[in-house]
C-alpha cells in the first residue's frame, strides 16, 4: 500500500539512508560499550562497569527506536554485522583496551553518533518531519551528555 504521510518518497528515502546510518552507528557503540562493560578493569572498575552498563542498555533501546522510525518511513532496516560495517563510522577496537583506553573510545563513539544525528537534520528538516526530529534531538542531547560524562573522567 503507498505511504501518504505527508512526506514525499523522496525526502523519506533520504531520511531513512541517514537513520541507517544512525542505526548502524548506535549499534556499534552499542556493542562496543558492552565489550568495554565486561573486560573493564583497574581502579575505577566499579563505576566504570555501572556506567558502561547504563550505557549500552539506553544504546539497546535507541536502536529500536530508530529501526522502527526507519520502517514507519516505508524502508527496511538494516540488521546484520555486514551491513553495519558499511554504514557506521565508528572503527572496532582490538583486543581490550586500558580503562582509560575505553573512555577516549567511547567519547569518540558518542560524539560520532551525535554527528550522524546531526547531519540528518538539514533533510528532516526540508521534510518537516517532526517525528525524526524529535528522535534526533533526543539522541544528538543524550550523546552529547554521555561524551561529557565520559570526557570528565579523563580530568586529571
Amino acid at each position: 500500500m503507498k505511504i501518504d504521510i505527508g512526506i514525499s518518497e523522496k525526502d523519506r528515502r533520504k531520511i531513512a539512508t541517514g537513520l541507517n546510518h544512525l542505526l548502524a552507528d548506535t549499534y556499534t557503540l552499542y556493542l562496543m560499550t558492552h565489550n568495554f562493560h565486561w573486560n573493564v578493569k583497574g581502579p575505577m572498575f566499579n563505576t566504570l562497569h555501572l556506567m558502561f552498563e547504563a550505557q549500552y542498555t539506553e544504546l539497546a533501546l535507541a536502536v529500536d527506536l530508530i529501526a522502527e522510525r526507519i520502517r514507519a518511513l516505508g524502508y527496511p532496516a538494516p540488521g546484520t554485522y555486514s551491513e553495519f560495517g558499511k554504514l557506521t563510522v565508528i572503527k572496532e577496537v582490538k583486543g581490550v583496551p586500558t580503562a582509560e583506553q575505553m573512555i577516549r573510545h567511547l567519547v569518540e563513539g558518542q560524539e560520532a553518533v551525535a554527528r550522524t544525528s546531526r547531519s540528518i537534520f538539514p533533510s528532516v528538516e526540508k521534510a518537516s518531519d517532526e517525528p525524526t526530529a524529535d528522535l534526533l534531538t533526543q539522541r544528538m542531547q543524550l550523546h552529547e551528555k554521555n561524551a561529557w560524562m565520559l570526557r570528565s573522567l579523563l580530568e586529571k
